[in-house]
């Protein structure tokens, strides 16, 4: 019988699917179609008291979560947490937020022009992590956030919902490391994120992460249709520690590199 959180990530796995159709084929890829498990899924959302890191992360508290460690990107006005469940099976959970209050007088008033047509009440229940957008959006204010931040321009098309989930490489039965993975996913003819190399991260720091490039996705602005890049998938291998136990956090320098496989330009 499926549990409330099995029941959470189906609903959320299927809304993604819609943003990362390459997610189903990478399946047929790398597991000929049979279970692949999750290392972690991320969320993003803006710097506001009724929606930010912490108020997403209540959600996840909710269900058995514990918050595990805090991250900054200072270049891209962003901190993160992650969180973690007792039970290792289930997924880590990755939230970042837009630093308002640090970006551009224009774009904090772009920005609060969307939330002003959202429904606060939305954000108390668990689902609103995957509800998509609360606003109507041109698409010349999305080159406009584009311009400043590919961040806000992606949370303001797409909105509440899984920016990426993760492949568990470690528990991958025909590969033995992320590069061998990673030349699989190239021999299918899928475009891996360059930035910073294919790899960010090595042993040293007990973590290495890959990611496809974003599925272009048509999307229906206010003033129009246009294909942009929506949601993208990530391979994670990690090391063990001294005590043999695979480390579990995340590497800033990697993720930082992780963020722009959304990058528009």
């Amino acid at each position: 019988m499926l549990t409330d959180i099995d029941q959470f990530f189906a609903a959320l796995w299927q809304d993604y699917l819609h943003f990362a159709p390459s997610a189903a084929r990478i399946h047929q890829v790398l597991g000929g179609g049979e279970r692949i498990i999750n290392d972690h899924v991320a969320l993003r959302t803006f710097r506001h008291p009724q929606l930010g890191l912490e108020v997403l992360g209540g959600h996840f508290e909710a269900m058995g979560y514990a918050p595990a460690a805090d991250y900054r990107f200072v270049a891209k006005k962003l901190r993160a947490k992650h969180y973690q469940h007792p039970d290792p099976a289930v997924p880590k959970v990755f939230i970042s937020e837009l630093l308002l209050e640090e970006c551009s007088a224009q774009l904090q008033t772009l920005v609060a022009g969307l939330l002003e047509q959202m429904d606060m009440t939305r954000a108390r229940t668990p689902d609103v992590i995957y509800s998509g957008t609360h606003w109507t959006l041109r698409h010349q204010d999305y080159l406009r956030l584009l311009d400043e931040s590919e961040y806000a321009a992606w949370l303001a098309a797409f909105g509440f919902r899984a920016n990426h989930f993760t492949v568990d490489v470690n528990q991958l039965p025909d590969f033995r490391t992320l590069a061998e993975v990673n030349a699989r996913l190239k021999q299918a003819g899928f475009v891996l994120n360059g930035s910073g190399g294919e790899i960010k991260g090595s042993p040293a720091v007990m973590l290495e992460q890959s990611s496809t490039r974003a599925d272009q996705v048509a999307v229906q602005f206010a003033d129009g249709e246009f294909s942009i890049p929506a949601c993208f998938y990530e391979f994670a291998y990690r090391y063990p520690m001294a005590d043999g136990q695979l480390y579990q956090g995340f590497v800033e320098a990697s993720a930082d590199r992780i963020f722009e496989s959304t990058d528009a330009r």
